[in-house]
Order: structure tokens, then C-alpha cells, then sequence
């Protein structure tokens, strides 16, 4: 039998790989501590000195005090370096001086809330205290729901569920809103683009029922690393906080490397498929029984590579050792892949950047990208997930031929010397907020003068009445309909309804599996779409569209599918404009049609076209706010040449953007048209995917010279001869693409 390799002995053997373009090596570094203050209740202190808690990290010190002084904080550290304790201390020592005191606790996802709750029961139990902390979910039962509104001290909770299930019954809560102390929000970065501008009103409904009772909590926030984590909490909190970044908690040596595949067509600089070489990478990890993360951006591409590895190691390990993790899996099926990692169990994992976010999965020693998340924030997230504390830990990422992944690797500097992104939300959308605004006077009626945050909304509360939805009486306005408003208003989507996916394999006895986004919805659940679960395949074989129900049977197939969108825009009105020499760029409202036309199917192995199919699904129209670029000065180019520079061009945007502005890639899109219908001039829009946008296009008009030179650099570094899939696009062929292409945008400047 062959001896198993040590990580040191593989990370050596790495170090030789010829495609391995950058090695930067993180230095460990000492735990910077400070004494448990002397005001800390020998009780807390004596659970957490028996947990190995003796001193406290300075952060953790710094927080602490602070919050004591009823400021509001937000605090900033690397993943795994105990920011847990700078809300759980506080929290825990002013219960312990008064049991009346309450505290609560939102989580982004409800996998988080039921981590932190073990984590925080574990503390209390070693205290002796009589101090109650429950979660508070849809996963809930009805009969322990009446407890946690009675008796919690503590509440753990999501942002929907506060929305929709704590603030429209705040008379069931009383307790708890007469006596907040603290609002703890944790991973405060999740909290951007359209969920965070959604969240940020949530928070100025959960402040207006707080004052009702005579409460005046302190908010304590915690964030990975982002560029603007007080600007953020600010914004989400309406008040003025206290940045604490003095990060105390010590680390292993981490070794980060990037890994370039090798080229297999010259010509059109197509390199070997990174999910292969991570593949191939994960079973070399994995058969040594070194425990190995590897993130993927997309659940399709998760669920590939996870049934991949499964057959690679099925016979050295068995298929139950190597877990797929994302949105869209069961809380019961997520809990017990959290608990395998833990206990050693499961080896390895395959994830989207579910978990990026602090769950504790155990110590991980290697963490394997494929390609690179999108911005700067998600990859040191997802870097923090291997050797947590004092081990040795190996971060690969594994480039895909895609134009930014290629600028990365040309540009370690680029991401090694960057600041982290900004995350940018817009609590003030008008579509969002007036959907506040309604629940709010659902919750308690509106007296005039009042304001909702900052805002003055008199003319939203008139606006309401005419829609005959509130009632103005003396000088209240009331909600006059029968139903709540907050049960039809999603978080989380610029869609209202989710369509549910049921399994009607004859086993499953058509069980729900999960759920998705009706904008997803469109592209990855039409009819004959293979939908992938758990690395199983499902084809669709109903997508019924008026229910919401897409009905799934289980299959086994060498092919995945991969649906085109037809889109078509036209402008509404224009609100900000720059005039340039051979351009003019625009800011405004847009509207969007779109409509999913066919479908692929591509081959696995080799990622080939076997196949397509007609999608047959209503067209989905999309009020929103959009840049786009009207150029005047073509320089002589032919219109068949003109139309796919245009694309290509709009290709490097769509990988620019993102980056640039920190939001998914799916946030904006990037449509060109040769003739446009307001003006007839050739223009690219850059559009927020979202009703009503999310400032996302602003924040592009804003910075649209830098987007721009960011393209050009791009199209420039790339080592192909005249445009290829990792720039311009691999179906272009036009003479001299490439050039023409840095000549047009050079031009747009």
C-alpha cells in the first residue's frame, strides 16, 4: 500500500509544477492579546478560561469597551479570527447584570443562525446562567415559537424572517422591544445591491417599532475585509459607528498560488478546462485524506465537479465522503454536511460561495478555486477557509480561460496589492422602499411629520392613499387592505416568487428539492433543462410557469444544458449625460424585454455542442436603471465587423464590471446594438438586473473612464493574436479584432 504524502511533501512537489504562475507566501503571525476586563462576570470569564479563552484578541478587547460605551461598532477582521466573541461578550455580561436585558442576532442565512446558536449554547451552559437563546426560522416549531417570544434572551434570526414573521406581529414581541439592548448584524458584507437595500429598510422598520416601546438598542456589526465597512454600516444602520480593525487573532503559514492551466489550442489561446485540473487536484488531495474544500461559481459548475470527484474517489474513499454545499439544498441536508466536516467524516466539499460565510466547518487545510470568485473580498473569504488558527495551508486557484481570470494571472499585483471592493447598496430605491414604507404603516400607522430613517415620505404616504391602500384620517395615515404586506415582498430577489423544484422520480414521491429565483428560473428550469442536485442529474419535464413549479425526474446523461437570452431596450429617460469627442455616455431609466429563445446541450467531457432545443416561456419585462455608451465615431469600420466588435467589446465589460464595482456578474448586463431605437447610433447599455436598479449603472456612469481603461488593459495583456475566448469572445471574425477593438475603446475615452 502506497504511504500517504503530508501536505508540506505535496505543496514541495507543487512548487515544481511549470503552470504555476505565482507563489505568495502569508507569514504567520502571534495572537496580539489584551486581559479579560475586570467588569467581565466571573462566570463568563471561568466558561470561556475553560473553552481556552484566557485573554482577549485586540479586536475583540477593543470591541468590547466600546460597546460599553454605547457606541455603535462595526468590526472587521479575517475569517476565523473570533469576532463571534466581540458581540457575544458584551451581550452575555449585560444579561448577566440584569436578566430583563434582550438581545438580537441576524444572520444572513439560516445555516449561519443555527451555527452560532450551538456555539453560544455551549458558552451559556458552562456559565450556569438561566439565559435563554433560541433561534427564530421557518424551520421553527409552532409550539416553540410562543417560547422564544416570551422568554428569549437572546433571539437568533434572518433578515426575511425579522421582515416577515418578528416586525408585521411586533404586539407577540413585547418583551423583547421594550427591552433591546443590542442588534448584533454578522457578516455584514452579504449585506449589498439588492438584498442590502432591502435589509437597510428592514432595519429602519425594526428602529421605528424599537422607539414605540421605548427602546434605543446599540448595533454591533461584524464584516470581513470590504473598502467600506463603516460607510456600509452606516448606511444600513442610519447611524454613526465605530470602525474597530485592529485584528489580534494569530495564523499559520498560508501559501497562495496561482495556477494557470496549460494551452491546448495556440491559435485561439484555449486552455485545458480549470474544473479538469481541479478535478485532478482534488483527488490527489483527497486520496492523502487531506481535508479540501474546493469553491465553484455557479451551482451547475458545482455539481460537475462534485460528481466528477465522487467517481475519481468512489472506490479509495466512498462517494459519502465528498459533499456538494450550496443554495437551493434542504436545511437538514445542509446541517448534517456541516456536522461531517466537523467530525472529520466527510473529507472534502464542494461549494458556491455559500461558504464563503463564517459556518464553522473545522480546520480545512486546503482550499481550491475555480477561477476567480469576482472580486477581491469573496477570494480572501474563501481563502480564509483553510488553516484556520496556527496550521500550514495550501489556497489554489485554478484560472478558466475567461478574460478576467487571465488578467489575474498576468496581474498577481493586481489582486495582492488592491483594496478589498466597496459594497454599494440603495436603501432610497423607490420600488424598494415603497414597499417598506406599506409595511411599515402595517405595523404602526404613519403621523404626519414622521419620517421613515432620514426620509421624509409624505409624498409616498399621499401616493398610497390615492392607490387606496392606506387611509388618511385626522393626522394618521393607516393600512386599510386585509392581507400583510410583508408576506409578498422577497429579500432576496427583484422577483416576488420563487419556483419550487419537485422530484418526481417514482422513489421521491414527488418531494420538494429545492428552489430557485424566477429569473434563474427562465434559463436554468425550462423544459428538458438538466437541473443538477447533489450531483444528480434531473431533467425538467414541466416547467409550469403560472404555478411556479418546475416538475423533475432523475436521470443519468453525458450532457449539461445552457439556455440564450434575447434582450431588447429602450430608454425611458435620461438624467445624467457626459459628452466626449467621439461619444456620449448616459445615465437613466430603461426598459428591458427579455426572453429565454434555445437551449444547448454540451457534452461534459469535452464541452461540446450535441445538440439544442426551442425554450417556449413568456417574455419577462424589467423597469430599471441603466449607463450606456452612444458612439459616434465608428473609424471607418464595416457594420458586419462593427456588430461583433461590439460583442466582443461587451464581453470584456460584462468581466470588468463586476470586479470593479464588487456585485455578482449576473447584477449587470452588458447588451450592444448596432443601431440603437432612441438615437440609431451603435451603443453598449450596462444595466442593473434588478426593477428599479440598485446603483450599480450610477456607480458605473461614475467611473465609466476607469471601466473602460480596465477593458482596454485587458484586451491588451491577453497573449492571443487577435481575440480569443479569454478576451474578445472566440466567435469573432472580424480582421484584426483585437486591435480594432482597443482602437474603438481608446477612442470612448
Amino acid at each position: 500500500m502506497l504511504k500517504k504524502k503530508t501536505l508540506s511533501e505535496l505543496i514541495e512537489e507543487l512548487r515544481k509544477n511549470e503552470n504555476v504562475i505565482h507563489w505568495h507566501e502569508i507569514e504567520p503571525q502571534e495572537a496580539k492579546t489584551m486581559p479579560m476586563p475586570e467588569e467581565v462576570d466571573v462566570r463568563i470569564s471561568t466558561a470561556l478560561h475553560n473553552r481556552g479563552v484566557k485573554q482577549l484578541y485586540t479586536h475583540q478587547y477593543e470591541a468590547f469597551q466600546a460597546v460599553r460605551r454605547g457606541e455603535n461598532i462595526v468590526a472587521v477582521t479575517p475569517t476565523a479570527s473570533g469576532k463571534t466573541l466581540c458581540y457575544n461578550l458584551p451581550v452575555l455580561q449585560t444579561i448577566a447584570e440584569d436578566s430583563n436585558n434582550r438581545a438580537l442576532y441576524l444572520f444572513p442565512t439560516k445555516a449561519l443562525a443555527q451555527d452560532q446558536k450551538s456555539e453560544l449554547n455551549e458558552i451559556i451552559d458552562m456559565m450556569g446562567l438561566d439565559i435563554k437563546s433560541y433561534t427564530y426560522d421557518g424551520d421553527t416549531a409552532p409550539n416553540i415559537r410562543q417560547v422564544v417570544r416570551k422568554a428569549g434572551h437572546i433571539v437568533i434570526t434572518n433578515p426575511d424572517m425579522l421582515h416577515s414573521a418578528i416586525l408585521p406581529h411586533h404586539t407577540k414581541w413585547v418583551s423583547l422591544f421594550e427591552n433591546l439592548k443590542y442588534i448584533v448584524i454578522d457578516e455584514l458584507h452579504t449585506y449589498r445591491g439588492v438584498f442590502g437595500s432591502h435589509v437597510a429598510n428592514v432595519i429602519r422598520r425594526l428602529k421605528r417599532i424599537c422607539s414605540y416601546y421605548g427602546s434605543n438598542p446599540v448595533f454591533i456589526c461584524t464584516s470581513a475585509t470590504i473598502a467600506n465597512p463603516k460607510e456600509l454600516a452606516q448606511e444600513l444602520t442610519g447611524l454613526e459607528v465605530t470602525l474597530i480593525d485592529n485584528n489580534g487573532a494569530p495564523r499559520g503559514r498560508k501559501h497562495f498560488v496561482f495556477y494557470n492551466p496549460p494551452v491546448v489550442n495556440k491559435p485561439l489561446n484555449i486552455r485545458k478546462s480549470a474544473t479538469r485540473e481541479v478535478n485532478e487536484f482534488a483527488k490527489s488531495f483527497l486520496k492523502n485524506k487531506i481535508q479540501t474544500i474546493v469553491f465553484a461559481r455557479s451551482r451547475v459548475r458545482v455539481e460537475i465537479i462534485l460528481s466528477h470527484i465522487q467517481e475519481l474517489v468512489k472506490k479509495e474513499l466512498g462517494t459519502k465522503s465528498i459533499r456538494g454545499y450550496r443554495g437551493g439544498y434542504l436545511p437538514k441536508q445542509r446541517r448534517e454536511i456541516e456536522q461531517g466536516l466537523r467530525n472529520g467524516e466527510i473529507l472534502g466539499v464542494v461549494s458556491t460561495n455559500a461558504l464563503e460565510l463564517g459556518v464553522d466547518i473545522g480546520q480545512l487545510q486546503v482550499c481550491i478555486m475555480t477561477g476567480y470568485p469576482g472580486s477581491v473580498s469573496s477570494t480572501w473569504q474563501q481563502a480564509g477557509r483553510a488553516g484556520r488558527r496556527h496550521d500550514e495551508a495550501l489556497i489554489l486557484m485554478v484560472a478558466s480561460s475567461t478574460p478576467i481570470d487571465q488578467y489575474v494571472m498576468v496581474h498577481p499585483e493586481y489582486f495582492f496589492d488592491r483594496n478589498p471592493e466597496s459594497a454599494r447598496i440603495n436603501p432610497n430605491n423607490l420600488i424598494i422602499l415603497v414597499d417598506h414604507v406599506k409595511c411599515a404603516a402595517y405595523e404602526l400607522p404613519f403621523k404626519e411629520g414622521d419620517q421613515f430613517g432620514d426620509l421624509e415620505i409624505e409624498e409616498i404616504l399621499e401616493f398610497l392613499t390615492e392607490e387606496r391602500v392606506l387611509h388618511h384620517s385626522g393626522n394618521k395615515w393607516y393600512w386599510m387592505s386585509d392581507g400583510f404586506p410583508a408576506h409578498n415582498i422577497s429579500l432576496r430577489s427583484a422577483s416576488q416568487e420563487n419556483v419550487i423544484i419537485i422530484d418526481q422520480t417514482e422513489t421521491a414521491n414527488h418531494k420538494v428539492i429545492g428552489e430557485m429565483d424566477r429569473f434563474s428560473a427562465m434559463t436554468l428550469l425550462h423544459d428538458e433543462a438538466i437541473y443538477l442536485h447533489e450531483g444528480v442529474q434531473f431533467q425538467v419535464e414541466l416547467l409550469d410557469w403560472e404555478e411556479k413549479k418546475a416538475f423533475v425526474r432523475q436521470v443519468d446523461v453525458e450532457y449539461f444544458t445552457d439556455a440564450n437570452l434575447a434582450v431588447n431596450l429602450k430608454v425611458l429617460e435620461i438624467d445624467k449625460e457626459i459628452k466626449k469627442v467621439n461619444s456620449e455616455v448616459h445615465y437613466g431609466d430603461v426598459t428591458v424585454n427579455a426572453m429565454p429563445t434555445i437551449f444547448k446541450k454540451i457534452k461534459m467531457s469535452s464541452f461540446e455542442n450535441i445538440g439544442s432545443g426551442p425554450i417556449h416561456l413568456p417574455e419577462e419585462e424589467l423597469h430599471t436603471s441603466a449607463t450606456w455608451i452612444d458612439i459616434h465615431h465608428m473609424g471607418g469600420i464595416e457594420t458586419k465587423a462593427l456588430e461583433q466588435v461590439l460583442v466582443g467589446i461587451s464581453n470584456v465589460l460584462r468581466h470588468v464590471v463586476p470586479v470593479l464595482v464588487m456585485c455578482d456578474a449576473n447584477d449587470v448586463h452588458v447588451v450592444p446594438q448596432i443601431k440603437a431605437t432612441h438615437s440609431g447610433l451603435p451603443t453598449i447599455y450596462l444595466y442593473d438586473r434588478y426593477p428599479g436598479g440598485i446603483g450599480l449603472s450610477d456607480e458605473i456612469f461614475k467611473r465609466i473612464d476607469e471601466v473602460i481603461s480596465s477593458a482596454i488593459r485587458l484586451i491588451k495583456h491577453c497573449p492571443c493574436e487577435d481575440g480569443c475566448p479569454s478576451c474578445i469572445g472566440n466567435e469573432i471574425e472580424a480582421k484584426k479584432a483585437k486591435s480594432t477593438s482597443i482602437n474603438l475603446l481608446s477612442e470612448l475615452i
